[in-house]
């Protein structure tokens, strides 16, 4: 079972793609900060200062300003793929799509579960499109 979840932002794609993999950039509108850049093969930490809480990722494939591949929550037991693809609609507009795969349709709270992800990547998404475009 998977969630996906998209949005298009008025800035070109290679923008876009470092405000993730760039760990200072991604403190501006998602998580405080993040280890190391990301890059295929790594294994990045990222932090949420204000929660005092932090996850790994690791980066399982990326080409630069398309597409980046992850899995999150190996560490829980949970591990959940998730592919951000960027998709030039013009030089300067991008949608972008996140997809998360792994989730258990047998899982009696699978319903709220989907619907507290989808809301976390809508709230993610606007946070990055309000930081790219302004």
């Amino acid at each position: 079972m998977n969630n996906q979840t998209k949005i298009e932002i008025r800035k070109p794609a290679a923008d876009i793609f470092e405000a993730f993999v760039d760990p200072v950039k991604i403190g501006n509108y998602w998580f405080s900060s993040g280890s190391e850049r990301w890059a295929k093969g790594k294994t990045v930490t990222l932090r949420y200062e204000e929660y005092d809480a932090q996850g790994d990722i690791h980066v399982l494939d990326m080409i630069d300003h398309h597409k980046i591949v992850y899995e999150w929550g190996r560490e829980e037991g949970e591990p959940h793929t998730v592919t951000i693809t960027f998709h030039a609609t013009s030089p300067e507009t991008t949608v972008v799509e996140v997809t998360e795969e792994g989730f258990d349709d047998r899982d009696p709270d699978l319903i709220p579960k989907l619907i507290d992800n989808k809301e976390g990547w809508v709230f993610m998404l606007t946070c990055l499109k309000g930081y790219l475009e302004f």
